[in-house]
């Protein structure tokens, strides 16, 4: 038997006052939307523990996807920023010892962003309390549901990948 949780019962709520709502979807929409809260309300919280701002995180774990090392143009384009905001985030994480300017190998013209041993940790830190509560929740799942629901989940993300007609 499946234990209920708390959306079971808001759906339960909600039936007689709209009785054309499908409880499968209000269940799952309800769900992702509270498990997107937890992992958020779980990432804020490492990141005050860590005295670490969301924005100086989000410019390290751009950095990190990059091998550590990018130009400011590659990053405003991965954070979806104007190159001149990219640059004050650099220049506080420089300020911090999080991140170094070095010249690039490829133009010497231009000037790369590189993570430091300090910035790198600072990330790590983050990402390991992170995926270990993402870790802490999946176990719910056997290795062949996870599989099962991340392929599902990926069907659902297509559809919304493209535009509603």
């Amino acid at each position: 038997m499946t234990s209920h949780d708390h959306v079971d019962r808001h759906v339960e709520r909600w039936l007689p006052v709209l009785p054309d709502l499908d409880p499968d979807v209000e269940g799952t929409v309800t769900r992702m939307q509270f498990l997107t809260r937890h992992l958020r309300a779980v990432k804020e919280r490492v990141l005050a523990d860590l005295d670490l701002q969301r924005h100086e995180y989000d410019t390290l774990h751009a950095l990190a996807g990059r091998q550590g090392r990018a130009a400011p143009s590659d990053l405003a384009r991965d954070l979806a920023m104007a190159p001149a905001s990219v640059t004050a985030r650099v220049d506080a994480l420089v300020r911090r010892g999080f991140v170094r300017r070095i010249p690039s190998t490829i133009d010497r013209r231009r000037v790369d962003v590189e993570l430091t041993d300090a910035g790198r940790a600072a990330w790590r830190g983050a990402m390991d309390v992170r995926g270990a509560e993402e870790h802490r929740l999946l176990a719910a799942l056997d290795p062949d549901e996870r599989r099962l629901l991340t392929d599902l989940l990926r069907r659902v993300v297509l559809v919304a990948e493209q535009p509603a007609d």
